[in-house]
Order: structure tokens, then sequence, then C-alpha cells
């Protein structure tokens, strides 16, 4: 009985030894698994947020020293808010902002990341909370530009930095070259250029801010960009919860009242 009893003592033993060895054990894995992104913001009691903080109307500070605000933090805050956590954020700049990410200096990114594949395939995203599009503005009485093949031949004032460089110049557009929207802008409205293509958020921003500027969106890409709340590769509970606040927020209409605040229509859809 007693030879027995150790025989099978040992193959259980054995049994367990080498489903731990393979993976196959339950005792080789933690009960709630290798993602702790969710439950560590909850122990914490904050949700970590990095944003630069001088990327205007995304997230700046009022009156250039005042309270951190914008889009992106409004909306940052109000998904804290859902998961019942305070809103910590951390003001990053731009060339540092995912070497941060990944060093869990922070939980999530909040700062208009585009989502594209190349980004896809290193971090997890949530649901676009942003949807935008490249155009064309012009002036109002302009009626000879309506479309992207219409910049053949025209001058538009683009940073040779940017993508809407790229997308005039591959339309036919002869650029004059600037340091920016600002500067562009100013030549469309004082007549020395055509147009200028840049994103459209960047345009409404300056419509509802400038409402007298005699400006127009005189063609709109096809193309549209998604941005999203950014975090680190695998913490899909995170990136679940947030989903589900934003699905929230959009329901309650706190997303389409804080894109109007800023841009005087609805962007996140």
């Amino acid at each position: 009985m007693n030879r027995r009893r150790f025989a099978l003592t040992s193959l259980l033993a054995a049994t367990a030894l080498a489903l731990s060895a393979c993976g196959g054990g339950a005792s080789s894995t933690p009960a709630t698994g290798g993602d702790t992104s969710l439950s560590d913001v909850k122990s914490k009691g904050e949700l970590v947020i990095a944003t630069e903080g001088t990327y205007k109307p995304f997230s700046f500070h009022e009156n250039g020293a005042g309270k951190l605000t914008g889009f992106d933090v409004e909306v940052a805050e109000a998904v804290a808010g859902k998961l019942g956590v305070k809103a910590t954020f951390q003001e990053t700049q731009w060339d540092s902002i995912f070497a941060g990410l990944e060093a869990k200096r922070f939980d999530v990114i909040a700062n208009q990341v585009s989502i594209n594949d190349e980004r896809k395939a290193k971090y997890d995203f949530s649901t676009p909370y942003t949807i935008s599009s490249g155009v064309i503005v012009t002036k109002q009485d302009n009626n000879d530009i309506k479309s992207f093949a219409d910049l053949k031949g025209k001058t538009t004032a683009q940073s040779l930095t940017s993508n809407w460089y790229t997308l005039a110049q591959k339309s036919g557009a002869n650029i004059q070259q600037v340091e920016g929207w600002a500067q562009g802008v100013s030549l469309v409205r004082q007549d020395r250029v055509d147009a200028i293509v840049n994103d459209k958020l960047t345009y409404l921003d300056y419509a509802k801010n400038t409402p007298d500027a005699g400006l127009k969106i005189a063609a709109e890409t096809t193309d549209k960009s998604e941005s999203a709340l950014t975090v680190r590769k695998g913490s899909t509970a995170l990136k679940d919860a947030m989903d589900s606040a934003l699905k929230d927020l959009a329901a309650d209409g706190t997303l389409t009242k804080t894109s109007e605040k800023y841009f005087g229509v609805d962007v996140t859809k």
C-alpha cells in the first residue's frame, strides 16, 4: 500500500512538473494573467497621462502660463473620471514621448497621436476620438480651386517639412515656403498665394478664433486621419476600459460638447 501510494504521488508530481515545464499548468500563470495595466492604474488611483502642453488647441496653458487645458486634456480627464481615478499629466516633448511610455513613466499618451501601421506594431490604441482630413483653404471669393487637381499651376504656402507640402507638390502646385500655418494663412488672406494645404483641425481652430478671416475649405481629402489614446503594447485591460469610457462619453454628449468648444463642430466622428 505504501509503495503504491508513493508511486501514485510520484506520478502526480511528475505530471505537474511536466505541465509546468511546458506552460500548460495553471500554477505557471497568475490567475489574473500578465496584463496588470488597468489594475495598476486602479491601485494607485491615478491615470498618468503624457502630453506636450504646447500644442494648442489640443494641449496648452491658458494665457501661456495658466492652467493646462485643451481638447486632448479634457478628453483624457473625462476618460480618467469614467475609470474612477485622478488624471495626472506629465508634460513631455514630442521627441521623447514614446520613449517615456515604453519606460513606464506614464500610462497613456493623449497628444493627437495618429494611428498608422508602424505605430500599431509597437503600441495599442483606444477607439479614435478625433477624425480629420487634409484640406485646401482659400479665400471665400476664390472659385478657381474646387479640387486638388485644380492646384496645378497655382501657388500654395507650405512648410517644407510637412506632409501637406508633399500633397500640394504632387497636386502640381507651385510652393511658397513658409515656417508654418500662421505665416501661410496670412499670405492667403493677403492674396500673395492662392491657397494653403493643411490639416482640417488646424483650419477649424483658426476659423473659430478668427471668424472674420474670409476663408473657406475649397476641397477635402477622402483619406481620413484618426487619433487615439496610446498605451504600451499588451495593455489590453486598460485599452478596453478606455474604449468603454469613450463609448459612454460619446453617448452622453461629452465628446461632442468638448469638440464644439474647441472647433465649433464635432470632430470625434
